[in-house]
């Protein structure tokens, strides 16, 4: 395999963006070698620039269930393309697109149409706190919700303290209002309420996919419900990454414990950039023009987006099915994993829900962000180096989660497998 036009492309890339990138994870830092530069995409597969050809395990971070170049999602795209690509001005499809999802999440009576994930979690998080009438926010170590100022903050002196700037430009006045806990650790979101009486809001990955790839347990969403219930804050569910992902009708469903504000991206968007917030109609008539709460943007609801998520969400509806066909895949997946790296004497922790699956080289469980911080990140970046020079596409993360799509199969399944045979032979020589 030959990176040549990928190397260059780099290099040139780096003299006019920073690193290189549009978002960190790209660049490959953590786990060495030169990123591909990828030209196109078809069904479970994408090409780079040199004609190297991957089995792709991010799907674009999530939103190609169907894979790439979907004939029905692309022709969506074009037909709509035809009559305008903005308009600032509201569109009939923006009201179809939020009926279909209201039409699963059925636990939510409004959405308001926004461009990306971070913008959604910005906006609900702004209208838990004007609802609540309080300024803190509960986050959870490892869980990422978009880099607004308010929650980009690591973990303070103590197990319970307020947050701390985790990125330079951001205002300790920002972060101070952002409480963390442990993730799955209920005793330590009820010392967080205990210290303070100003939290207005939790917000949680219910299935986490940016520490690894780390689900909830019941027993703790149950739990963190009841205690936003006892506490007066708005429990918000950040399903950008795991919403039509990991199940169809989400986290709420697949948990029974439901959220007062749901974010949702990726999937909705269909490979175009589109997210979403929700909630009941007494929450939501707190909005502008409605209520007093601002929130703007000239490309939300976005025609070409909007068309691209419809056709999926409409897809989706009449193949239910899916989820069933995914979560088998999913789990062939890394019960594969788990034998070939046992068969070489590899510590290994695996995981999925759904289409969304993830690993980690550790020897414990790992049910939070200080378990997944114990993993061997050096080994896995020789593993997704030895993995990719196969074919085989990992996100470039250890803290990552992975997905599948429709058009993979028992062949793709067996031609990864393939590959991780001879990369832990490779790498335990």
């Amino acid at each position: 395999m030959t990176l040549e036009k990928s190397i260059e492309a780099f290099e040139r890339a780096k003299k006019v963006i920073p690193g290189g990138v549009n978002s960190p994870v790209r660049a490959f830092q953590s786990v060495g070698g030169v990123p591909p530069f990828i030209a196109r995409g078809d069904g479970a597969y994408f090409f780079d620039i040199d004609n190297n050809k991957y089995l792709d395990y991010i799907q674009s971070w999530g939103p190609l269930i169907f894979g790439h170049n979907d004939h029905e999602i692309y022709e969506a795209v074009i037909k709509t393309a035809q009559d305008g690509l903005s308009f600032g001005a509201p569109t009939t499809r923006e009201s179809e697109l939020v009926e279909e999802i209201l039409s699963v999440y059925d636990s939510m009576d409004m959405f308001r149409l926004v461009n990306s994930g971070t913008e959604a979690v910005m906006s609900a998080i702004r209208l838990a706190r004007a609802v609540s009438g309080k300024d803190g926010i509960l986050k959870f170590r490892g869980c990422y919700h978009g880099h607004s100022d308010s929650l980009l903050v690591q973990a303070g002196s103590g197990a319970v303290t307020f947050g701390s700037p985790s990125s330079p430009g951001v205002p300790y006045d920002f972060a101070k209002h952002t409480h963390l806990a442990e993730y799955n650790n209920l005793s330590d979101v009820a010392r967080c309420f205990d210290e303070s009486n100003d939290i207005g809001c939790v917000i949680i990955e219910p299935i986490a996919g940016n520490m690894g790839f780390i689900p909830s347990t019941q027993e703790f969403l149950q739990g963190l419900r009841a205690l936003c219930d006892k506490h007066g804050a708005l429990l918000i569910f950040d399903e950008v990454m795991s919403g039509f992902r990991a199940g169809y009708k989400g986290a709420s469903d697949i948990y029974g414990v439901k959220a007062d504000i749901v974010t949702l991206g990726k999937v909705i968007g269909g490979g175009m950039p589109s997210a979403a917030f929700g909630a009941s109609k007494e929450i939501m008539d707190n909005m502008s023009p409605v209520g007093k709460v601002y929130q703007a943007g000239t490309l939300s609801g976005n025609p070409i987006a909007v068309a691209a998520g419809l056709a999926q969400l409409r897809k989706i509806k009449k193949n239910p099915s899916i989820y069933t066909t995914l979560e088998t895949i999913s789990q062939k997946i890394v019960a594969g994993i788990e034998i070939e790296a046992k068969n070489s004497g590899i510590n290994i922790q695996v995981n999925h829900k759904g289409s969304m699956f993830g690993f980690f080289f550790n020897d414990k469980p790992v049910s939070n962000f200080a378990d997944a911080l114990k993993s061997d990140v050096e080994f896995f970046g020789k593993f997704h180096t030895s993995m990719l020079s196969r074919g085989i596409y990992l996100a470039p993360s250890q803290f990552e989660a992975g997905f599948v799509c429709t058009p993979m199969n028992e062949a793709t399944v067996d031609e990864t497998l393939r590959a991780v045979k001879m990369s832990f032979e490779e790498l335990t020589k």
